[in-house]
């Protein structure tokens, strides 16, 4: 049964984050999806990230919303970029094109400690209406709503 890891800080639950979590499940089939949520702690962005909790919460409504039994998956507080998959055994890990940097070094790191690679399965942005990835700095901005949809002028 594989195991999948997945994270991320997951501000305004935008479609990009939506297809990441998709395929996530998709690729855990019948195993069990670790989902990382960055904590309050490691963020430093420039714009206003909401807490933990409430990043949480809409995580959890999220999942529940697509019809995943509690027992395939998993939500823990990343403090740090790596969370469990430097020591626990993964098969996957999901990344974006932000974050595939982050999972070649955990395989580095985990080939230096005598572990096997996590397969990286890479999805690749989502497109707002513009052309250009949907990102939560973008949300933040008011450019685009969480659907990558243009926010009118006033």
């Amino acid at each position: 049964m594989p195991k999948v890891a997945l994270g991320g800080t997951f501000q305004y639950l935008h479609d990009g984050h939506a297809s990441l979590i998709e395929k996530a499940f998709e690729i855990a089939g019948n195993g069990k999806v670790y989902i990382g949520l960055t904590s309050d702690e490691m963020l430093q962005k420039n714009h206003n990230v909401e807490n933990y909790e409430n990043r949480s919460v809409r995580l959890l409504e999220y999942i529940k919303y697509m019809g995943v039994a509690k027992e395939k998956y998993e939500v823990t507080r990343l403090n740090d970029p790596y969370g469990p998959t430097l020591e626990e055994d993964f098969d996957y890990i999901i990344v974006s094109p932000e974050t595939y940097p982050v999972a070649l070094k955990i395989n580095c790191i985990r080939e230096k400690k005598g572990k096997k690679p996590l397969e990286i399965v890479y999805v690749e942005y989502v497109m707002a209406e513009d052309g250009t990835p949907i990102s939560s700095t973008r949300i933040a901005k008011g450019e685009i709503d969480r659907h990558g949809r243009l926010k009118k002028e006033s």
